[in-house]
């Protein structure tokens, strides 16, 4: 496959497949999503210092579901399926659910990560209308609803610059929140700024924070005294 734009209509950037896979072209960068680079994130001794594994971590559960309902290039999903999560991911953008599905291809022929990919699942579609039709009831539902953009570009990583011709911050934050509520998680986690403010408007049950991310968690009640995240 060579050059692709109709993956990506007239936004200012197109899909391009070279020896190293499919990647994103526009304004002088590229963006591929390569799960390789994370391999030193994913050993044991580094990973459960993660602080989306430490929110997303559920007790009990010898097998635990996670949906990403904002899977974007799948860096996050990888992290709560090396977890130990099997995990379902939404998303909508075609261009970049494409470049997503090329580096789950290329880790499923790495021994380094098949094991961890081979847990995760990619649905290319709505996220909130996914959510509102699972099959199941995950464990986890984590949310990354993109930051809002900051006034200075420079403050905003290069990955972000090409991803934002694609997909804006969420403009439907209750309406989001309000699927991962009723598909029935133990648990939601919301990716926020560290000091950004919650999503929604929603009072987080406890926050996982550090100097560049904070994660929200909300803990639904659950009904006849289930078991607790």
């Amino acid at each position: 496959m060579g050059d692709d734009p109709a993956m990506t209509g007239d936004k200012g950037v197109e899909l391009r497949r070279d020896a190293e896979g499919l990647a994103l072209v526009g304004d002088g960068m590229v963006l591929r999503a390569d799960f390789a680079r994370l391999l030193p994130r994913l050993r044991p001794d580094r990973l459960g210092r993660e602080l989306l594994v430490r929110a997303a971590r559920v007790r009990g559960v010898p097998d635990p579901r996670a949906v990403d309902a904002t899977a974007g290039l799948g860096e996050d999903s990888l992290l709560l399926a090396a977890g130990g999560f099997a995990v379902t991911m939404f998303e909508q953008d075609p261009a970049i659910a494409a470049l997503l599905r090329d580096a789950l291809e290329r880790a499923a022929h790495d021994p380094r990560l098949s094991g961890v990919v081979g847990r995760m699942e990619l649905v290319e579609g709505d996220s909130v209308c996914g959510l509102r039709a699972l099959g199941f009831s995950p464990d986890v539902v984590f949310l990354d609803p993109m930051f809002p953009e900051r006034t200075k570009s420079a403050a905003v990583k290069k990955k972000f610059q090409l991803l934002h011709h694609l997909e804006r911050p969420c403009d439907n934050e209750e309406e989001l929140l309000g699927a991962a509520l009723a598909a029935g998680p133990r648990k939601v986690v919301i990716k926020r700024p560290p000091k950004g403010p919650w999503l929604a408007g929603a009072r987080p049950s406890h926050s996982v924070a550090g100097k560049a991310v904070r994660y929200d968690v909300i803990v639904p009640p659950r009904n006849g005294g289930g078991r607790s995240g």
